[in-house]
């Protein structure tokens, strides 16, 4: 893969075989973020788990102190007095069968699906087009949910969701250049902690194998993970 003049500055300003600490990473990626607009900073993890393994997934959501810095496009599935609340709690989007109905023509103008687990049922048509784009509600990540204020509330709040990919990496953004390295710092140690914590029993042997911060289009700077 061939990088530009600006990635391959970047990389001259620090030491790409060195592991950091957390701050210093974090500081390295903001001041290597030269893109003209406000990159967003993630945090790549590698982990010593087995993905084809049921029993090694590691998977939850994680409500990051100071958000994603990233304005979220929330639709909300349900009928009744759940549509009302959702509405009331400033869904952008809420709708049934109507919007299901939009779906499977192909509408996705939004970013996160919250639904009741009495829609589950008629959810499984959409599953195909939403479960590729990460899209699909489950009771796991908490979009599927009785208590749909709460899970939009935390949702605009800055909730975000890790799961592991078929490499045994999590990707998962921590925030903003423009949030600057402590309110990224902040962020940071919220979703390390939490993929920690998330660790499966069967897990063997070293579980955070290697981590690395990196803007959207800088190099990624290596973390010292200390267990």
């Amino acid at each position: 893969m061939k990088h530009g003049k600006k990635y391959r500055a970047s990389t001259s300003e620090f030491d790409l075989t060195k592991a950091y600490e957390a701050n210093e990473a974090i500081k390295i990626a903001v001041d290597t973020a030269k893109a003209k607009f406000d990159e967003t900073i993630e945090l790549h993890v590698r982990l010593g788990v087995d993905p084809r393994q049921a029993d090694q997934q590691v998977r939850g959501t994680v409500v990051l102190p100071n958000g994603t810095g990233k304005t979220v496009r929330v639709l909300v599935i349900a009928k009744g007095e759940k549509a009302d609340i959702a509405e009331k709690e400033g869904a952008d989007l809420v709708g049934a069968e109507d919007m299901i109905e939009k779906i499977l023509q192909g509408f996705l103008d939004f970013d996160v699906v919250i639904t009741s687990p009495d829609m589950m049922g008629q959810m499984g048509r959409v599953a195909k087009i939403l479960g590729p784009k990460g899209l699909m509600p489950s009771p796991k990540s908490g979009t599927v949910t009785m208590d749909i204020a709460k899970a939009i509330k935390e949702t605009k709040a800055g909730k975000v969701e890790y799961r592991l990919d078929k490499t045994a990496i999590i990707h998962c953004p921590i925030g903003k250049k423009s949030f600057g390295p402590e309110k990224l710092l902040e962020n940071y140690q919220t979703l390390i902690d939490a993929i920690v914590k998330a660790k499966p029993s069967a897990a063997k042997g070293t579980y955070v194998k290697s981590s690395y911060v990196a803007s959207t289009m800088g190099p990624g700077v290596r973390v010292v993970h200390r267990a």
